[in-house]
């Protein structure tokens, strides 16, 4: 067993029973505050631990980390890229100094006021540099309800869906984090009503419920890696918004699919959460029929039981509304498959690459997880709290997503990815 992921362990800081950032969770991400300029921190409880400060006090000078400003950085490519067994060292020895009978920061009050950062204080950055960014389309109950609405019942999907991870390329420059609110973007529809397209703000705007894993381990042009070795590539997880305009994206997506409908906006949750941190967490996946091809094939329980949930709030409602609850379990296609499929034709991986799931549907209405399918295309409104409808988002909503782990009584979250939508200009 993992040492960090002990379900005995506790802290000697206080952690709200139903906070996602329990001592066996410690997830990265790069953090600012008013005292400090950015910089790798770990979430504990309500406080994000500044990694850089321990190194200057010598805590981490019994691990394999040469250069320890790697952990003063804008982003964590550079620690990424020292590979899986330094991210394990790193998260087990914070582990061990947050421990409730380690002293090392517990008895040093000048240390521990140094090192500590209240959440509430610090403004969360891009967690990764993204040079390239791909989005799957692996959630089947996703898929089908999409192949139902938009082409025949009978035949929803289409015939390559169960024999590769279908995806496509996306745009990394436009991947924001959680709190950047996003704008209404403008384009080209074709309404069933007119005979020439129109130019204009989008009037389905929605979300995609997903998650997105991010690779720490390049590797050469012309080179694959099978589902066995694809681990060893992968960093960790974050919650992934990848915002969709529907209507434009109707309009544009055939015959080389989505390209204004996606390019304008996707919003990631700030903390990485190691994949080592999700280990206790792992599920059998769905049964894959027809058999798939043996580059597909993988052994062992490669799906991850995450908790999923979205709300939305519009600007005069006093409370948020959960719209949806869903569970990255329901994937047909694991990470594992992704990654290699992604390189079996030769295309090579860099650090901070980010890998999206496609949206996240599970088997019943309420656990669709984007608007367009929960209101069925416009044809079931939402009706919230405040008495309003929905068919599609707003100006003015916030989207919210949350997810977590949880077994044994150790809670592994994400924290949330936030954004509010304005006005197109």
């Amino acid at each position: 067993m993992i040492r960090a992921n002990d379900p005995t362990l506790h802290s000697w800081i206080q952690i709200a029973p139903e906070s996602d950032f329990q001592i066996q969770n410690l997830p990265f991400g790069i953090f600012q505050a008013q005292d400090r300029d950015p910089r790798v921190g770990v979430a504990i409880g309500d406080y994000v631990l500044d990694v850089y400060v321990l190194t200057q006090h010598g805590l981490f000078d019994m691990l394999d980390v040469e250069d320890p400003t790697v952990f003063h950085r804008l982003y964590l490519n550079d620690f990424i890229a020292l590979g899986r067994p330094i991210w394990r060292q790193v998260r087990d020895r914070i582990s061990e100094l947050l421990r409730n009978d380690n002293p090392e920061i517990r008895d040093n009050r000048e240390l521990m006021a140094e090192c500590l950062v209240k959440q509430k204080d610090a403004q969360m950055l891009m967690p990764v540099k993204v040079p390239n960014y791909t989005d799957f389309y692996s959630s089947m109950e996703h898929a089908t309800n999409v192949g139902t609405m938009f082409r025949d019942p009978a035949n929803a999907l289409l015939p390559n869906w169960k024999h590769l991870p279908v995806g496509y390329h996306g745009r990394a420059s436009s991947i924001i984090p959680s709190g950047v609110p996003v704008r209404r973007p403008k384009g080209q529809t074709k309404p069933a009503d007119v005979e020439s397209p129109i130019f204009g703000p989008t009037k389905q705007l929605d979300f995609e419920l997903e998650v997105a894993f991010i690779t720490g381990k390049a590797t050469e042009l012309g080179s694959s890696i099978t589902t066995l070795e694809a681990e060893e590539h992968i960093f960790g997880m974050v919650l992934f918004n990848d915002w969709s305009a529907r209507d434009i994206q109707s309009w544009e997506y055939v015959p080389l699919g989505p390209f204004l409908a996606k390019n304008f906006a996707s919003s990631i949750s700030p903390w990485v959460v190691t994949l080592d941190a999700l280990e206790p967490f792992r599920v059998p996946g769905p049964v894959q029929d027809p058999p798939v091809l043996p580059y597909l094939e993988y052994s062992g329980e490669k799906n991850l039981d995450i908790n999923l949930e979205v709300t939305l709030k519009a600007p005069n409602m006093a409370e948020e509304a959960v719209i949806c609850r869903s569970n990255y379990k329901y994937m047909y296609w694991n990470m594992n498959q992704q990654l290699a499929h992604h390189t079996i034709n030769g295309c090579n991986l860099e650090v901070g690459d980010m890998y999206a799931s496609g949206t996240i549907s599970g088997p019943t209405p309420d656990s669709y997880g984007s608007m367009l399918e929960l209101t069925w295309r416009g044809t079931k409104p939402l009706t919230l709290p405040d008495g309003s409808e929905r068919k599609f988002i707003h100006d003015g909503d916030t989207i919210t997503m949350r997810g977590y782990a949880e077994k044994n009584g150790v809670r592994v979250g994400f924290g949330e990815v936030k954004a509010k939508i304005l006005p197109s200009i």
